[in-house]
């Protein structure tokens, strides 16, 4: 079977002999697959209620695990965004009812931030949808196939986040 990228990649090979276009293969179809999923994604989660910065923002306390509370400073530094971004952030989630802010017994100077009763169940009824939609999106793998899509995944991830890509990237 072909796609619309063997094509653009025979093209290349054709007009330019002289160029390694193998990338292409990969790339651009990750660039493809990309848009697809980020728009699956997009769609699941307002069908379940939610939005990508929320679900963010509370799986990232749902994981901390009981009491499902992190500092302020910890949950700017996981979701990688500006201190007044998490701020606004978590307004909009405490307007909401799904986290509350309070001081550190420990340090009053130090906001920590915990999931609600309503934040916990919204998280976990939008994590089980999830990933019962993206199952969907991994049908044409077998299980071995995931693993092993998983596996050269994370080598390539690594090998980005190391910084072994350069300075280009």
């Amino acid at each position: 079977m072909r796609d619309a990228v063997d094509e653009i990649q025979e093209a290349w090979a054709r007009e330019r002999p002289d160029l390694d276009v193998t990338s292409i293969g990969v790339i651009t179809r990750l660039w493809r697959l990309a848009g697809h999923l980020e728009r699956a994604r997009r769609a699941g989660l307002a069908q379940l209620g939610t939005d990508a910065a929320t679900l963010d923002a509370l799986a990232t306390l749902r994981r901390a695990g009981p009491p499902h509370r992190l500092r302020a400073g910890a949950m700017q530094r996981a979701s990688l965004l500006t201190s007044g971004a998490i701020s606004q952030r978590l307004d909009r989630l405490e307007a909401g009812g799904l986290v509350r802010r309070r001081p550190d017994r420990a340090d009053g100077r130090v906001v920590m931030v915990e999931l609600t009763a309503r934040g916990r169940a919204l998280v976990d009824e939008a994590v089980s949808g999830l990933m019962d939609q993206e199952r969907e999106l991994l049908a044409p793998f077998s299980a071995a196939d995931r693993r092993t899509l998983a596996r050269l995944l994370r080598r390539w991830l690594l090998w980005f986040e190391r910084g072994a890509a350069g300075p280009s990237a």
